[in-house]
């Protein structure tokens, strides 16, 4: 049997990463140091005699013993609630992490796959971002320490596959939701389902017209696991290309929820992104992937799993 090693595994994409690796017949080691995850995503495959999980921070020397056929570097928090409450974290996750992660691979001569993000296309001037896009990024700025450690983790995958030969693949995540979201991340979607089911207002950020373009986890993960599986080693995005407003995505939650509330509106962070929508011609051309769930689809089974945490106060 297979090992793959999948870091941030007890996170919301590292834990349905791990159930898909576990139906695909692989021994999974998920790796976790519990800063962001949550061991309730994980704890169904605990019985199961192909997953093991380690309790370890990647910004520690990572060791796995036998050999490792894939490597799935998640690690990292990955809302700016966490990031600008763990900036340092975030950035030693993205660069020591990852090179500590890129030196597993190369010692094992196993594949890894590293998660970039949209994010490393800053506030963009190009729309949609194609891969080729360099992006708009402050460095310096409160949402610099997420964006540059990812643009860092790019580069670094980039010079351990040309200096050292590790087989490499870079996927930029666009906006994700889906089941295993944490309820106080902060994001647009967990925000927006706590808040109706609890009876509060909706909160919206400057005027609502900035645009996001969100994907269902299974259709994610599923082009992840192209990706993988897959021969294409420069960066590739991956998310769902149907853009929507801010405000438009609020009253979509209020109409699904039955929700009574209205709508409220509070100043856009600093660098917030106003324009948010993958380019996925690559991964439809390449990967022969693309999104299947409809927003709609993908909202009602969320839905019904924040339903089951959240009781109306």
């Amino acid at each position: 049997m297979e090992k793959v090693l999948i870091t941030g595994a007890a996170g919301f994409l590292g834990s349905h990463l791990c159930d898909r690796f576990v139906q695909e017949g692989y021994h999974v080691i998920g790796m976790d140091n519990l800063l962001t995850g949550s061991l309730d995503n994980i704890a169904h495959l605990f019985p199961l005699k192909n997953f093991e999980y380690y309790h370890h921070d990647v910004t520690k020397f990572v060791h796995v013993p036998g050999q490792l056929r894939y490597i799935l570097h998640f690690a990292s928090p990955a809302s700016p609630i966490d990031y600008l409450k763990m900036p340092i974290q975030t950035m030693k996750v993205g660069s020591i992490g990852t090179m500590n992660l890129l030196g597993l691979a190369k010692e094992k001569k196993a594949r890894i796959l590293v998660a970039s993000t949209s994010e490393i296309y800053g506030d963009p001037d190009v729309h949609p971002q194609s891969e080729e896009y360099w992006g708009y990024v402050n460095p310096i700025g409160p949402r610099g320490v997420y964006d540059e450690a990812k643009r860092f983790m790019e580069a670094i995958t980039m010079a351990y596959r040309n200096f050292h030969g590790v087989d490499t693949r870079i996927a930029r995540i666009f906006n994700t939701y889906g089941p295993r979201m944490r309820l106080d991340d902060g994001r647009a979607l967990p925000a927006f389902m706590s808040q109706a089911l609890r009876g509060e207002d909706l909160t919206v950020f400057g005027d609502g017209s900035q645009t996001r373009s969100f994907c269902y986890v299974d259709d994610l993960i599923e082009g992840i696991y192209r990706l993988l599986m897959s021969d294409y080693y420069l960066p590739m995005n991956l998310g769902n290309p149907h853009e929507i407003t801010i405000k438009q995505f609020a009253e979509e939650i209020i109409a699904l929820t039955g929700a009574k509330q209205k709508i409220v509106y509070k100043p856009l962070p600093q660098d917030d992104p106003k324009q948010r929508r993958p380019n996925i011609e690559k991964a439809k051309q390449i990967l022969g992937w693309e999104p299947r769930i409809s927003r709609a689809e993908g909202l009602k089974m969320t839905y019904e799993y924040f339903k089951n945490k959240i009781h109306p106060l």
